[in-house]
């Protein structure tokens, strides 16, 4: 039998010195006896997995509203296929995956019905309120909405993802640990930064690729689009008798073969290039070393740029997610009227969180499916 103490020494000899080790994590916010057999990032792994937030990905929209259409992503299938990229990347620079992927998959826990505009919707309903963003979210399911064990709130998840999770805080302090004294850093861990950068890397080529299999944007569009004509002219070179939609399919994958290989290649001559060996020197710079190069850098800015303006405010999908976030409106403004509604559980946070803000939690975590049905049982009276 393989012991965890094992493993953590198989990292320790085949990681690169700048990877998180697991051996050296901070630990959890409430103490646990670690495992005879799993890392401390295979634990957190398996506890995102199996929260129920996680399992309501399935019903979430990614950019078309979910049940749409029988090929169209989801907030899960954006989370897995992030996922898999993030343990590609780390797996070709030396990195922790098991901490990589258990930040991917934990990056979307906290996201709305209804996707972006969803998003915006229960941000303008919480003005004044404290606002909200689906990354601070997402911290906020793992450390307290998620109730699965008896001695504590959240999923008491390491420092390490939960430092993955804060996207936008420019510093993070880390608690001391062992004999290492608290310290402030500027940036994340090499894993955190390619988790967010396989985000990016995911709902680009993704998105794109369901604009395609929509007929919401076409490939003479992105005949100006150097990401898509680079790796489209190579498949035309080398598959003369691919076309339609399964010669998009295939740029698509060589797309994002392209971003991955460019972005490890790029990474790594930035962590070189800094000569830092450990991965509190990486978390000292005051930039993220995952990167890609600079011709690719500005490709995506230009792709990110056409994005917006052809496909997410796309009539067709605009249209549809505005409706649906009208609901969403009517529903969050019932349980304000009657908290009550939110059962036992949810109300008895209204004391300590605030009715805003406690109903906010209720509804973000509800998938597109369920709000429609609570509208239907909440407000149908009202029409």
């Amino acid at each position: 039998m393989k012991t965890r103490l094992e493993f953590e020494d198989l990292e320790r000899a085949r990681l690169h010195p700048c990877a998180q080790f697991s051996a050296v994590s901070v630990g959890r916010r409430y103490m646990e006896p670690r495992h005879p057999v799993r890392s401390e990032y295979e634990r957190d792994r398996a506890r995102v997995i199996h929260s129920r937030a996680f399992r309501r990905l399935e019903g979430k929209t990614q950019v078309f509203l979910s049940g749409t259409g029988d090929h169209l992503r989801t907030r899960l299938t954006h989370t897995m296929e992030v996922a898999s990229i993030s343990r590609t990347i780390a797996r070709g620079l030396g990195l922790n995956e098991d901490l990589t992927e258990a930040i991917a998959l934990a990056h979307d826990l906290g996201h709305s019905p209804f996707g972006h505009s969803g998003e915006k919707t229960l941000d303008e309903l919480m003005r004044g309120q404290g606002g909200f963003d689906h990354n601070v979210q997402s911290l906020r399911v793992v450390e307290v909405i998620e109730q699965k064990y008896p001695r504590f709130q959240g999923l008491n998840l390491t420092w390490e993802v939960r430092e993955g999770l804060r996207k936008h805080v420019r510093s993070q302090e880390r608690p001391a640990f062992q004999e290492t004294p608290a310290e402030t850093f500027e940036s994340a861990s090499l894993e955190a930064q390619v988790a967010n950068l396989a985000d990016e890397i995911t709902y680009y080529s993704h998105d794109m690729d369901d604009g395609l299999d929509f007929a919401l944007i076409t490939p003479d569009q992105l005949a100006k689009q150097e990401v898509w004509m680079e790796s489209f002219e190579k498949v035309n070179r080398d598959f003369t008798n691919l076309d339609g939609r399964e010669r998009d399919s295939y740029v698509i994958r060589c797309i994002i073969d392209r971003q991955v290989q460019d972005v490890i290649a790029s990474s790594n001559a930035a962590i070189e290039a800094k000569g830092v060996g450990s991965a509190d020197d990486v978390r000292r710079q005051p930039r993220a070393l995952i990167c890609y190069s600079e011709g690719l850098q500005r490709a995506n800015r230009d792709l990110r740029r056409f994005l917006y303006q052809n496909l997410y405010f796309h009539p067709k999908v605009a249209g549809r997610n505005q409706r649906a976030c009208e609901l969403l409106r009517r529903v969050f403004e019932a349980y304000l009227e009657k908290p009550e509604l939110l059962g036992v559980a949810s109300a008895r946070r209204v004391e300590e969180e605030g009715l805003y803000r406690t109903v906010c939690d209720y509804v973000s975590g509800m998938t597109d499916r369920y709000l429609v049905d609570e509208h239907e049982r909440l407000c149908a009276g009202a029409r």
